[in-house]
């Protein structure tokens, strides 16, 4: 590092972010799906500001999480990969009780991550405590599932519409997207 890399505070160049993109493209190459995968990236993105305050809305989740499946091997923090823990179908919960979430069916790099804080892909009881400060008005009834079958057909035509169908019957305003 030169002497400015070091006045300003720079990570080593060794210490570079991990190259996910190309890794997961390599990874659906050798599985065999044959085209490189390609991420969805849209010109316009169907998102809309508030119209009210977020002290005023009505709030929910939406997590790739998965609920626990006795029976279906392994799966707690650090747990290897395990597709038998997925879900095909939107699910949805109840947000006034606490749910036993996972993730072991979602390839992430778990070298670098324990995957120790379920907070982190399912943050409720952070969600409940930010309405009971008042920064957020209201915890919808429910909660939502969103598989990771790998189609963004099905995930654009099947799923998405599901959940909006959901979030709009509990006059939601804003969601918070947990995608692990």
């Amino acid at each position: 590092m030169t002497h400015n890399d070091d006045a300003f505070g720079f990570a080593p160049p060794h210490d570079q972010p991990l190259p996910y993109l190309a890794r997961i493209r390599e990874y659906y190459q050798a599985l065999g799906y044959g085209a490189p995968y390609r991420w969805a990236q849209y010109a316009e993105v169907p998102f809309t500001s508030l119209t009210r305050p977020l002290r005023e809305a009505t709030v929910t989740l939406v997590t790739t999480a998965a609920p626990y499946q006795p029976g279906k091997g392994e799966q707690g923090p650090g747990a290897p990969y395990n597709a038998a823990a997925k879900f095909f179908e939107v699910y949805s919960g109840d947000t006034a009780v606490d749910h036993d979430l996972r993730i072991s069916h979602i390839s992430y790099d778990r070298e670098h991550t324990t995957a120790a804080d379920a907070n982190t892909w399912f943050p409720l009881p952070a969600l409940r405590r930010a309405v009971a400060r008042g920064r957020v008005g209201r915890l919808a009834p429910r909660f939502h599932g969103a598989p990771t079958n790998r189609s963004q057909p099905v995930t654009m035509d099947i799923d998405c519409p599901e959940i909006l169908r959901r979030c709009r019957e509990d006059g939601v305003d804003a969601v918070l997207l947990l995608a692990v």
